[in-house]
């Protein structure tokens, strides 16, 4: 594979994510998924920054290490759900901008060897590319309320549709 980091004995957690397995600990939980489609799964990082709680994580469904192997459709399917939780930032979060955020091989910052794209609220002065090695892993209970907004908002705008 090309330009991979990941060894074959490499225990993927958002492989295990999308296969239905919780961590142990305050990672990401089965619950804590609120967008899933046939290609992606989306969820609210627990890894949060000073000014931007509740940025959301988009993986696909299928174990791609990184950009270099990533299938165009693919892509395409990644910046659309990445379109409509911006969407929902604006409307839910009252977020002013938005970030997308993805990262490649450990120099390029990636820490989990499993392509995926952060999705940031963005507000005036919130200085977040300041603050990138500031940020602070929170719980599950913490993330819960986002979590509930983010599935409350998708159910109720786009049920029964392809997102």
């Amino acid at each position: 594979m090309m330009h991979n980091h990941a060894g074959d004995d490499y225990d993927c957690p958002f492989c295990k994510l999308v296969r239905g397995e919780d961590d142990d600990g305050d990672w990401t939980k089965q619950s804590e998924i609120f967008l899933r489609t046939e290609h992606i799964a989306a969820f609210v990082s627990p890894l949060w920054y000073p000014n931007n709680n509740g940025h959301v994580i988009i993986i696909p469904t299928k174990h791609i290490e990184n950009i270099y192997t990533l299938p165009r459709e693919l892509g395409g399917h990644m910046l659309e759900a990445a379109k409509y939780i911006s969407i929902a930032f604006r409307e839910i979060y009252e977020a002013t901008g938005t970030s997308l955020r993805q990262h490649n091989e450990p120099d390029g910052f990636q820490h989990i060897f499993h392509y995926h794209m952060e999705v940031f609220p963005r507000y005036k002065e919130d200085r977040l590319y300041s603050y990138v090695r500031h940020g602070r892993m929170t719980s599950v209970k913490e993330r819960e309320p986002y979590t509930n907004k983010m599935r409350t908002y998708f159910e109720q705008k786009y049920s029964g549709k392809e997102k």
